[in-house]
C-alpha cells in the first residue's frame, strides 16, 4: 500500500511493463502492439483456453497484419498470456460491457473483477488505463472508489485515465495505429502519462481531457451514428406506408449541399453502437427520449425486415431458403449483435428450411459460392449481408440463378423494406 501523503513525481514514470486485462477484440491487438514495439507486455483474460493460444502463437486472427504480429519473434518475446496480472508500470483495461437483458442497464462486473484483480499488484506511480466502454462518472465513482478504498488516491498515489477504443472491426491494424486518441485523466497528468502507453505505434493525434469528457465522448460519436440510422430507417418505413421504395428519394435529398441521409438497413449490429445510447440513458433517463427512440426503431428493423420476406415468400410453398450474410456489417468478420442473425432466428422459427453461410464468420464460411448454391439446390437466396465479394458473385451468377429459377431476394442492398430486386 502506498503513502497517500506522497505525490506522484511528475514526468519520471517509465513504462516497460503493461498489463493488457482482457485480449478480446481491442486489448489483443493493442497487446500485440505494444510487444512488437520491445515492451513487455502480460495479456490476461480469464479465458484459458484464449490464453493459451496466445501463447501457442496458435490463435486464428481476422487480420493478416494482426496475424503476422502475433506470428512475429517480437511478440513471441514479449507477450506472454495469463489468467492473472502481474505487478507492472501501467494496467489497461480493456473488459466486455454488456447490456443486461431485459433492463437495457451496463454490466460492469467485468471492469469491477479486473480493478479487484490489478489492485494486489499496484504500487506509486502505476497507470490505470480504462478502454473499456463505460458510462458517465463511471471513472471518477466506482473505479475511483475502489482504488481510494485500497489506499491508492488517483491522482496522487496512482494515474487514473479513460481512453476509450476507435477501431472498426476488419481495419484494426489500420485504426488502432493512425486514428486519434482521446485520452481523459483524472488529473491532467494523468492523462498524459496514459499517452506514453500508445506512445511506441501512435501515429494518430491524442487529445487531452478529464475523465467524463471522454467517457461522454465516446458514447456520444455512437448514439449520433445510432440516430442518423434510426432517421434513415423511418424514411424507409414511411416509404413503405406509402408504396414508395425511398432509395431514390434519399439520393435526391442528399443532391443538398447540408443533407447526409444514410441508406436504410436491416439493423445495427456490433458491440458499439447498439450498446452505448443506452449508457447515456442510464445516467439521465429524462433527457434520452431522442436516443431511445431511435434505439427502438433500429432494433425493431429486424423484425420490419422479416415480415418483408415472409411477404416475398408467400408465393412458395415451403421454400429452401440459402441465406447469405451473418457478421452485423458488409465485409467484417463480427457477428456481435448481428440484425441478420435475428432474422433467420425469426424465420426458423417460423419453420422455414434455411441453410446459413457466411464468406467471413467462422464455422459458415464457404469455398465458392456457385458450389455451395448446387450443393444447397434452394428455391430461394436471402443476402443479408452485402459483403462486397458475396454481391460481385450474384451479379455475376444472375444468369445461372435464373436458368435454375432461383430467386434472389438481395435484402442487404439499399432499402431492406423493398427485397426484390429492381
Amino acid at each position: 500500500m502506498s503513502n497517500t501523503n506522497a505525490t506522484i513525481d511528475e514526468g519520471t514514470q517509465e513504462i516497460e511493463k503493461i498489463n493488457i486485462i482482457g485480449t478480446g477484440f481491442i486489448g489483443l491487438p493493442l497487446a500485440l502492439q505494444l510487444a512488437h514495439s520491445g515492451k513487455t507486455v502480460v495479456g490476461v483474460d480469464v479465458d484459458e483456453n484464449l490464453v493459451k493460444a496466445i501463447n501457442n502463437q496458435s490463435l486464428h486472427l481476422d487480420e493478416d497484419q494482426l496475424q503476422q504480429l502475433l506470428e512475429s519473434d517480437a511478440v513471441s518475446e514479449n507477450l506472454i498470456a495469463k489468467t492473472s496480472p502481474e505487478a507492472g508500470d501501467a494496467f489497461v483495461i480493456s473488459v466486455p460491457t454488456p447490456l443486461t437483458h431485459p433492463q437495457k442497464s451496463p454490466d460492469l462486473s467485468a471492469v469491477e473483477a479486473a480493478i479487484d484483480s490489478i489492485i494486489p499488484h499496484l504500487s506509486q506511480g502505476n497507470i490505470i488505463n480504462v478502454e473499456s466502454t463505460i458510462p458517465p462518472l463511471t471513472s471518477e465513482g466506482m473505479i475511483a472508489s475502489k482504488l481510494t478504498d485500497a489506499g491508492f488516491e488517483p491522482g496522487v498515489d496512482v494515474h487514473l485515465a479513460h481512453s476509450p477504443e476507435r477501431i472498426l472491426p476488419g481495419n484494426v491494424f489500420d485504426e488502432i495505429v493512425h486514428n486519434d486518441r482521446v485520452i481523459g485523466g483524472v488529473v491532467p497528468e494523468s492523462a498524459h502519462e496514459a499517452a506514453k502507453i500508445y506512445e511506441p505505434f501512435l501515429e494518430g493525434t491524442v487529445h487531452y481531457t478529464d475523465l467524463l469528457s471522454a467517457e461522454l465522448c465516446k458514447l456520444m460519436e455512437n448514439t449520433y451514428r445510432d440516430v442518423n440510422i434510426a432517421l434513415a430507417n423511418e424514411f424507409a418505413l414511411i416509404g413503405d406506408e406509402l408504396q414508395k421504395d425511398m432509395t431514390e428519394v434519399i439520393q435526391l435529398a442528399n443532391k443538398h449541399p447540408r443533407v447526409d441521409i444514410l441508406n436504410p438497413g436491416i439493423g445495427v449490429g456490433g458491440h458499439c453502437i447498439p450498446i452505448d445510447p443506452w449508457f447515456l440513458n442510464e445516467v439521465d433517463p429524462e433527457h434520452t427520449n431522442l436516443i431511445t427512440s431511435a434505439r427502438r426503431i433500429n432494433d425493431m428493423m429486424p423484425r420490419v425486415v422479416t415480415r418483408k420476406i415472409r411477404h416475398a415468400l408467400s408465393e412458395y410453398d415451403d421454400p429452401k431458403l440459402l441465406v447469405l450474410g451473418a457478421a452485423y456489417k458488409p465485409d467484417t468478420h463480427d457477428a456481435r449483435e448481428s440484425p441478420a442473425s435475428d432474422i433467420v432466428t425469426e424465420l426458423r422459427q417460423d419453420g422455414y428450411d434455411i441453410v446459413h453461410y457466411d464468406r467471413h464468420i467462422d464455422d459458415m464460411v464457404y469455398e465458392a459460392l456457385e458450389t455451395l448454391i448446387e450443393d444447397v439446390d434452394p428455391d430461394v437466396i436471402v443476402q443479408l449481408v452485402d459483403h462486397t465479394e458475396t454481391t460481385k458473385d450474384l451479379d455475376l451468377l444472375r444468369e445461372m440463378l435464373a436458368d435454375n429459377d432461383i430467386t434472389v431476394l438481395p435484402v442487404g442492398r439499399g432499402n431492406p423494406l423493398h427485397p426484390s430486386d429492381e
